[in-house]
């Protein structure tokens, strides 16, 4: 198993894509790149506080960035983190591709001594 130098930015990570209202931010963020904080409140049934601490949220994970123009904060999606997702559930994939081909060569030799 491959280890991670930073479990806890893993957890934030996922943590963070957990919640429903986060992952639509993120798409909102992928589909029509950075936005002013009050233009995704705009899409949601919940107060801008709300929404801040959404935010605030995925900044800790690093999945967004905060740029302050004047007195507008927009939010823009940080795509480098979703690597150590893909790496983790590859990581996964391989544990259980190598308990299934161990498996298949148990099979294989039974079926061998079978014939």
């Amino acid at each position: 198993m491959v280890e991670r130098t930073e479990p806890d930015q893993l957890t934030a990570i996922l943590k963070a894509a957990s919640d429903p209202t986060r992952r639509a931010i993120l798409t909102l963020l992928a589909q029509h790149g950075p936005q002013k904080v009050t233009v995704l409140s705009d899409q949601f049934a919940m107060s801008l506080n709300a929404v801040s601490k959404h935010i605030k949220t995925l900044e800790a994970a690093g999945l967004v960035t905060r740029r302050t123009e004047w007195r507008d904060h927009y939010i823009e999606l940080q795509t480098d983190p979703l690597s150590e997702i893909d790496s983790w559930f590859a990581d996964l994939r391989s544990i259980w591709a190598q308990r299934l081909d161990a498996l298949d060569r148990i099979f294989t030799k039974e079926a061998a001594k079978d014939d």
